[in-house]
């Protein structure tokens, strides 16, 4: 009796090995079948190189303060300061005057709702330092919005884009890195060798 429960015994223990290793080689083949998929599926990375295409507006105020404008495309044998030109100036001093006009509305809103006593005589005395600091720099703003308005109305004379001194074209290019230019590079290097010397 001991002896066929023990053939019995060794009978379900077999049929259980060999179900576990028929499961366990069914799990590798399926793992094996998805391995294999993933790898028909992830194609290989080719090295592209997209060409940029950056868009700006005619003129406007960038990120960090300074103006952005897309730079001026002059035409073969295009006569210097015509209509397009004059109108592309127009907007970059346009846009220009419209970003120290906002300032200077940021500036007072921030004197005026950040205006507090401190009782603290060192928070009061930063505070006004602050404040003087920013009136300094919104009064030379001030200068320059009256001098950008003085070039856009020489802009609606036609007068811009000439030198004062000697009467010969500024420059496009001059004229994009300081549209209130009034004298070209000759005669305003003069100018500043002049005053080194006075000083």
């Amino acid at each position: 009796m001991s002896a066929k429960k023990k053939a019995a015994a060794k009978k379900k223990v077999s049929k259980a090995t060999a179900k576990k290793k028929v499961a366990v080689k069914k799990k590798t083949a399926t793992k094996k079948k998805v391995v294999a998929k993933t790898k028909k599926r992830a194609p290989a990375k080719k090295a592209t190189t997209k060409k940029r295409t950056v868009k700006k507006a005619p003129a406007h105020a960038g990120a960090n303060g300074t103006l952005e404008f897309e730079p001026y495309k002059e035409k073969r044998g295009e006569e210097y300061m015509n209509e397009r030109q004059e109108a592309h100036f127009r907007s970059i001093l346009s846009a220009w005057k419209q970003e120290l006009m906002e300032e200077v509305d940021r500036t007072m809103h921030h004197m005026r709702d950040d205006a507090s006593n401190f009782p603290d005589p060192n928070d009061r005395a930063t505070q006004e330092s602050e404040f003087s600091l920013e009136l300094r720099t919104r009064d030379r703003e001030r200068k320059l919005i009256k001098k950008i308005s003085q070039t856009i109305d020489r802009l609606d004379d036609h007068d811009y884009g000439w030198c004062d001194s000697c009467g010969v074209e500024v420059g496009i290019r001059r004229l994009e890195a300081r549209p209130t230019a009034t004298l070209c590079i000759d005669c305003k290097t003069i100018q500043e060798q002049k005053e080194k010397q006075m000083a």
